[in-house]
């Protein structure tokens, strides 16, 4: 009796799943088919993106390694391109070769460069606030107070690592325009930071100590 009622429900239920299936053919189907295609979708991309990251490489490999003064302004034209690639990787690369070499003497370019990183180049937080550091660098002897201030401000207003480096900047900056009080402002900032650089901490002391003690 009860192997008898086992049968039943097995067959009760194998019907159930053949009509559910019979019922939903095409929605099954259609489901099928959209699985395959993301799949490939995802599949080729990911290809895609594996291979122009390849070609990128290549680029800037032979790019930098080929370079000579007779190459100097294809070099450039080169990596100005690799910029505009806004790679995570060989885009900042690229800048920093360009600034190291001297390859481009309009600053308004290379800030715009910079910008390119900054603004339009997908980067972890902490190397986009390295790059932003770079920049304040870069524009440290000719610019003016205000316009150094705001590319360090999203460092200054943060807790980044590069944090106490940008105060530091601005500390000297000022010390360098015989500005002291201000000076003293930013490196007294520096050593209140729980985590500042240790280095730039003791930097900072010394200067308190030997210059602005007063």
């Amino acid at each position: 009796m009860d192997e008898d009622i086992s049968i039943i429900n097995t067959n009760t239920r194998n019907e159930k799943i053949k009509n559910f299936l019979l019922e939903n053919k095409k929605k099954l189907i259609s489901l099928v088919l959209a699985i395959i295609v993301v799949f490939i979708f995802v599949y080729g991309f990911d290809k895609y993106k594996t291979s122009k990251k390849i070609e990128i490489s290549n680029k800037f490999n032979t790019t930098t390694l080929k370079y000579t003064e007779n190459t100097k302004t294809k070099t450039a034209e080169s990596l100005i391109e690799l910029v505009n690639k806004q790679d995570p990787t060989y885009s900042p690369l690229s800048l920093y070769f360009i600034i190291d070499n001297n390859l481009v003497s309009d600053n308004k370019k290379i800030n715009s460069l910079f910008d390119v990183l900054i603004e339009k180049t997908s980067l972890e937080e902490e190397i986009k606030n390295l790059i932003i550091y770079k920049k304040a660098l870069f524009n440290a002897d000719k610019a003016q107070e205000n316009n150094l201030l705001n590319i360090l401000n999203p460092l200054i207003n943060s807790q980044s690592v590069w944090k106490s480096h940008a105060l530091y900047l601005m500390a000297e900056f000022f010390y360098a325009k015989d500005q002291k009080q201000k000076s003293k402002e930013f490196f007294n900032q520096i050593i209140s930071l729980e985590n500042a650089n240790p280095d730039i901490m003791m930097q900072a002391q010394k200067r308190l100590n030997r210059d602005l003690s007063e």
